[in-house]
């Protein structure tokens, strides 16, 4: 019995996950659907929220770069709106068309017999439809999205280890009241600001707290995770959380970054191990019970 463990042991793949990002990873960022976002949030600003066109530009590159996403950032500031709406409205006009069935990716994923799973700013609805036109529905056991961490529409912030700070402040100030707006566009212009940064109800990266809780959900050990990203920031929140991370996009490999990727099809060039792993799989036959994955899906 002894060797038998010690043989599994010695048998068992360095990874038992990939965590995947979904835009700008699954797909090249030339594909438009980034250019596309960004230009409809831009419009909801200014259509739906009442914000000057003028101040869009400025505005949006603070809260991205302060709350994660621009969406978050809104919320942190006092605007309140509906999530379903502002998804519908950012997602609901980007040119999917641009995305093709990829079955070299495809056939990628399928032949690795280890958990893969989807980890996603985005809603369930823009996952899906992206998913469904590369033809990778059903190679991921799951999907973490935006109502996965975000399932109520916060009005207040509480006290749990799911709020969200981000850079800009070292402690963080109650959200404004309701028709209150934070003028953070100010407060950034302001050499010694007074007022700390407010903080957001929404739950997303590369908050440590959301990638925390992400794991948590979907019972992934970081230690044997790699984790694929194409954003920089959120490659690096996930190292210090303790993931193996592989940045794509680019082959140059920054700081938290395990491995750089051109492309995600580049994946069996650069981690040759996964492929190793999975064939010394098929020629072991283990004994016991087999264990049933449970989705995740929002």
């Amino acid at each position: 019995m002894e060797f038998e463990d010690r043989y599994r042991q010695a048998q068992r793949p360095k990874y038992d996950c990939l965590l995947f990002d979904l835009d700008d990873t699954l797909y090249p960022l030339s594909s438009g659907l980034a250019a596309g976002c960004r230009k409809n949030i831009e419009d909801y600003m200014v259509e739906r929220l009442g914000i000057d066109k003028n101040k869009i530009a400025e505005l949006g590159n603070l809260l991205y770069k302060n709350y994660g996403t621009t969406m978050a950032g809104l919320r942190a500031i006092g605007y309140d709106f509906d999530y379903d709406e502002y998804h519908s409205f950012v997602h609901g006009r980007l040119p999917y068309e641009n995305l093709k069935p990829d079955p070299v990716l495809r056939n990628l994923l399928l032949g690795l017999p280890c958990r893969k799973v989807i980890f996603t700013n985005a809603d369930k609805v823009h996952a899906a439809k992206v998913l469904g036109r590369l033809g990778l529905e059903d190679c991921f056991e799951g999907i973490i999205c935006f109502e996965t961490l975000n399932p109520i529409h916060k009005s207040t912030i509480s006290d749990d280890e799911d709020d969200i700070e981000f850079v800009g402040s070292t402690s963080a100030s109650t959200p404004p009241s309701n028709n209150e707006i934070f003028d953070i566009v100010a407060h950034f212009s302001s050499l010694n600001p007074a007022m700390v940064l407010p903080k957001t109800p929404i739950v997303c990266k590369p908050s440590e707290a959301a990638i925390e809780r992400a794991l948590k959900i979907a019972n992934i050990d970081p230690q044997r995770t790699l984790f694929f990203e194409d954003s920089v920031r959120n490659i690096q929140a996930g190292k210090r959380l303790g993931l193996h991370t592989v940045l794509v996009g680019t082959s140059h490999r920054v700081k938290g970054a395990d491995y750089a990727l051109e492309s995600i099809h580049n994946i069996r060039e650069a981690l040759p191990e996964l492929w190793d792993a999975a064939d010394k799989l098929s020629e072991v036959t283990y004994s016991g019970k087999v264990t049933v994955e449970t989705p995740v899906t929002a």
